[in-house]
């Protein structure tokens, strides 16, 4: 009997252990530097949205997960100069300066994985977050991996994040094995596109009205008001609007995270 009762006591606490080392999320990022505009300019030191990445990366690590990066080639990521405006901090404002120093000095933000060894190590990750920003529409975009890790993600019923922009890349998987048809989604809207495009680009991507593909390729978009604190999680999908979101977005994709804990599937899938 005392024999069993050990053996119990060690199974339940290698449980643990195994949920713990699998508390991880891993966040793809952009690590372009400038997007072409239909004008002939270029639209220069954009990249990553500043708020929409670290806000959400202070409260997934606050719930106690590991964070690992991956971009394009291991490239660390540049960060959009719009995005250190307080504006879109909300009352956060305070940790731009926080969040500015964590980009200059994170080892792992300095030194990202691949987006194959992010593939290759699937499995360790409970979820994905993929910030917006201007960035992802030069290269995450049309890179192949990124479709694979976003099927393999929804395949595990695993949380994905996709913020702002960053719902474009659903646009990336053929219509045929895409899993996200018919699904509830939500992204940068039309106008407000149209104001990036005139009032802080001063001109046109190749590629936009991502709200409109969306639509078109089969998915159910949702909107807010235009600068709305706004999010929709449809599954194992969380998608928001703009930087004035992060707190809509943190509040489902959390919620998603512990629903998994809950379920007890903070163990590797094989």
């Amino acid at each position: 009997m005392k024999n069993f009762k050990f053996a119990l006591i060690l199974f339940f606490l290698s449980t643990l252990i195994v949920q713990a080392q699998n508390k991880k999320v891993i966040f793809i990022m952009s690590a372009a530097k400038e997007l072409k505009l239909k004008n002939g300019k270029s639209y220069t030191e954009t990249g990553v949205f500043l708020s929409e990445f670290y806000l959400a990366y202070k409260e997934i690590v606050n719930l106690g997960y590991e964070v690992d990066f991956a971009t394009p080639n291991g490239i660390a990521s540049s960060i959009d100069k719009e995005s250190y405006k307080p504006k879109y901090w909300g009352k956060k404002d305070t940790l731009i300066n926080e969040a500015s120093e964590f980009v200059k000095q994170n080892p792992k933000f300095n030194q990202p994985l691949t987006l194959e060894q992010a593939l290759e190590n699937i499995n360790s990750y409970q979820g994905m977050v993929i910030p917006g920003g201007q960035g992802l529409m030069v290269d995450l975009f049309f890179e192949p991996t990124i479709s694979k890790i976003l099927k393999d993600f929804s395949k595990k019923g695993r949380a994905i994040g996709l913020i702002c922009h960053a719902p474009a890349l659903i646009l990336s998987i053929p219509k045929q094995e895409n899993p996200f048809i018919g699904y509830k989604v939500n992204s940068v809207t039309g106008f407000e596109e149209f104001f990036i495009e005139n009032f802080v680009m001063k001109g046109k991507p190749k590629n936009r009205k991502i709200s409109k593909q969306l639509k078109k390729l089969g998915l159910k978009y949702k909107k807010g008001r235009p600068g709305a604190n706004f999010a929709v999680r449809d599954r194992e999908l969380i998608t928001s609007q703009n930087p004035y979101s992060n707190e809509a977005f943190n509040k489902l994709y959390l919620e998603a995270l512990k629903e998994l804990e809950e379920k007890g599937t903070l163990k590797t899938n094989h």
